[in-house]
């Protein structure tokens, strides 16, 4: 095969000869544009209870960490956390994979998985404030920030928060209810664009 296009003498030898760059060139010029490109990553928040708060802000603070473009959709009851004031419980109540851990006491008893038949979480008033407490002892005995902070370092990161403009009307919110950075109140048309230019989208 002619090694230059100016040994080239018929048109047979010429798409021979532009087959062989392009395999050698594109590979590369490919592995080029992607390795210059911002990733990003789109996340559509549904939940509003205290366990559900976390995945979206984790996962978005660490991305926008790593440099990515994050851009998070709030709607339905994950709208809940945009509000000032941020007042997520959790329900240990239809969730059977939640383990039931003590915060305090001896090592033993800390480790230990607390059975909690549905019944009795559903027939103990108070249950799920005490489960929430409990779980933000939890947490807080382990180092892990709360969702405020974790909304803070989003917020500061310049994760993009968007507010679901339907929930809003549906629910009967006010603007005023939620966090001033909040300036996005769009519906899933303006969002499903962004969201499919994402090279990573995640529904919570």
């Amino acid at each position: 095969m002619p090694s230059t296009a100016e040994n080239i003498t018929d048109n047979a030898q010429l798409d021979a000869w532009l087959d062989s760059r392009l395999d050698e060139l594109l590979p590369a010029k490919l592995e080029e544009i992607d390795a210059s490109k911002t990733p990003s990553m789109s996340i559509i928040a549904t939940k509003g209870t205290l366990d559900w708060a976390y995945p979206p802000f984790i996962l978005a603070s660490t991305a926008a960490a790593l440099g990515w473009k994050v851009d998070i959709f709030f709607t339905f009851y994950g709208l809940l956390l945009l509000k000032k004031e941020l007042d997520a419980n959790v329900s240990p109540l239809g969730n059977p994979a939640m383990p039931m851990k003590m915060p305090f006491g001896p090592k033993w008893f800390q480790d230990f998985d607390w059975p909690m038949p549905n019944l009795l979480m559903a027939g103990v008033p108070g249950f799920e404030k005490v489960a929430t407490g409990l779980m933000k002892k939890t947490f807080k005995n382990k180092g892990v920030a709360t969702v405020e902070e974790l909304r803070s370092l989003c917020l500061e990161a310049d994760v993009n928060m968007i507010a679901c403009q339907m929930t809003v009307d549906v629910f009967g919110f006010s603007p005023d209810e939620f966090i001033p950075e909040i300036t996005d109140y769009v519906g899933a048309t303006s969002f499903l664009p962004v969201a499919r230019k994402s090279d990573v989208c995640l529904f919570i």
